[in-house]
């Protein structure tokens, strides 16, 4: 029998916070979500527990049975929900709407306090099937889980704010699936997340005209997660739903140029998916880039490429006018109208930031920045560039280049860099092939060796790239 992954608290030697459970969502829960109860899986064997993450939350101290006890079979925590909570919403899935879905193989299982005082949600996914199934079984394949700690991993490294992938427990269940080897073996995952309102649990409340609920749900988002004022020019600013809408524009525009810079694919941008704190999550047929190609797709169902690599900013500003369609419920048009078309000039910024950043050299302002950026561009989209390849390559202005990318990078000063990952010979990626690699060690010989290898390797390399930038005024 393997051995489950594990890993050290992101601050080895400092104290962790308590465990401090707040499940504040009770107060909605009646038309929020159904009370449903997981699974009672064959097996519940521990193959990934995120002891970093835990730490966050003052569950690092858990011993395996007590893990598995409460991630596996879900017995409650301590002061936290009685029951899970298999969330109601909407959505426009590839763009065409559709008001049968909802938690369909996941529940919201308990929500805690983290270090910031943050409200976090536990919740899962492959935990049973629920009111919102469908003709689903509700489970997870273990490569589905698996593929998920990569992405969270290497997104978490390159400073997008994304769900951390928390536990991961072999469930014993044989799966069939269309689209892999059947049949297949199973799991069920729980993911750390800053909240699980989405754009589509919004859009539901409008298409049911349940304004009370959404005021409530209003409140519910301003408060237990805030974010800057809107600008002192903007028409509405102290009205809820303006504030609302302003905040969730700035985290989307944010979150869009964190694919770009990371180079990225999400696969399934659809507003059932979209975190109105902004957060990554929920990952399917992600893909990163093997060379720069706007048209790049991630999902092989993408048959128009709506959401290929080069559309994801136009994506995620489609589904905040979706968000403002439904807040028209409690404002008028002109101030969500207002601040909608701030997303184009802060997505610039945020892509200004942190492809400096990422790069390694002090910025200069949004203009020249936006300048390098577009001398970058143009070097990989001429030379075919792998982006990780290319951001390595030229961290802190260095790697010999030569016309309009050296000129550009020649006005820009470096950065400290002390850590020994940029004296590597190659950097860190996650290409598809990779990828496969270390699921075929998994599935053919059930050696984690890789996986492991591969999470350490990540988080040295987030280590030596540091926080990325935040906006102005954000904490």
């Amino acid at each position: 029998m393997s051995k489950p992954v594990q890993h050290p608290p992101a601050n080895p030697g400092t104290a962790s916070p308590p465990y401090r459970p707040d499940p504040a969502i009770a107060v909605l829960a009646d038309w929020l979500g159904d009370s449903v109860a997981a699974a009672d899986f064959p097996e519940t064997q521990l193959r990934w527990r995120n002891d970093r993450a835990a730490a966050s939350v003052g569950l690092g101290g858990l011993t395996d049975p007590e893990w598995i006890a409460h991630f596996g079979r879900f017995q409650p925590l301590p002061g936290n929900l009685p029951r899970p909570l298999a969330l109601r919403y909407h959505g426009h899935q590839f763009r065409v709407y559709n008001p049968d879905i909802g938690d369909g193989r996941g529940f919201l299982f308990a929500q805690l306090r983290d270090g910031s005082d943050r409200l976090m949600d536990l919740g899962t996914k492959g935990s049973g099937t629920t009111p919102h199934s469908r003709s689903g079984d509700g489970r997870l394949t273990l490569k589905g889980a698996v593929r998920e700690i990569l992405a969270t991993e290497m997104l978490e490294a390159l400073g997008v704010h994304t769900s951390k992938t928390f536990s991961v427990i072999e469930t014993g269940e044989a799966l069939w699936r269309g689209d892999e080897p059947s049949p297949t073996r199973s799991a069920v995952m729980v993911r750390l997340s800053h909240s699980h309102i989405r754009i589509g649990t919004f859009q539901r409340l409008l298409a049911l005209e349940q304004a009370d609920e959404m005021a409530a749900l209003i409140d519910y988002c301003l408060t237990q997660f805030p974010g800057p004022p809107a600008p002192a020019d903007a028409p509405g600013r102290d009205e809820p739903a303006i504030r609302l809408m302003h905040n969730v524009v700035e985290r989307m525009a944010d979150l869009a140029a964190s694919y770009m810079v990371a180079g990225f694919v999400h696969g399934v941008l659809n507003t059932d998916n979209m975190n109105v704190t902004g957060e990554s999550f929920d990952y399917g047929p992600w893909r990163w880039l093997p060379a720069w190609e706007p048209g790049f797709t991630a999902a092989y169902f993408d048959h128009a490429g709506l959401y290929a690599f080069g559309r994801q900013p136009e994506a995620l500003h489609w589904n905040c006018g979706q968000l403002a369609v439904a807040l028209r419920l409690h404002a008028d048009t002109a101030p969500l109208v207002a601040a909608l078309e701030r997303f184009g000039p802060l997505y610039m910024a945020a892509v200004a930031r942190r492809w400096c950043w990422r790069l390694g050299v002090v910025p200069q302002g949004v203009e020249a920045d936006t300048q390098l950026v577009a001398a970058c561009e143009a070097a990989m989209r001429e030379n075919r560039a792998q982006p990780d390849a290319f951001f390595f390559a030229h961290r802190g202005a260095r790697g010999g280049a030569t016309g309009a990318l050296g000129e550009a990078l020649a006005a820009y000063q470096p950065v400290a860099d002390t850590h020994p990952y940029w004296e590597d010979p190659a950097p860190q990626s996650l290409l598809i092939e990779e990828v496969e690699a270390i699921w075929d060690a998994i599935a053919q010989a059930d050696d984690w060796t890789l996986l492991q290898s591969k999470v350490a390797a990540l988080r040295r390399m987030g280590a030596a790239h540091g926080a990325a930038p935040k906006p102005a005024g954000h904490a």
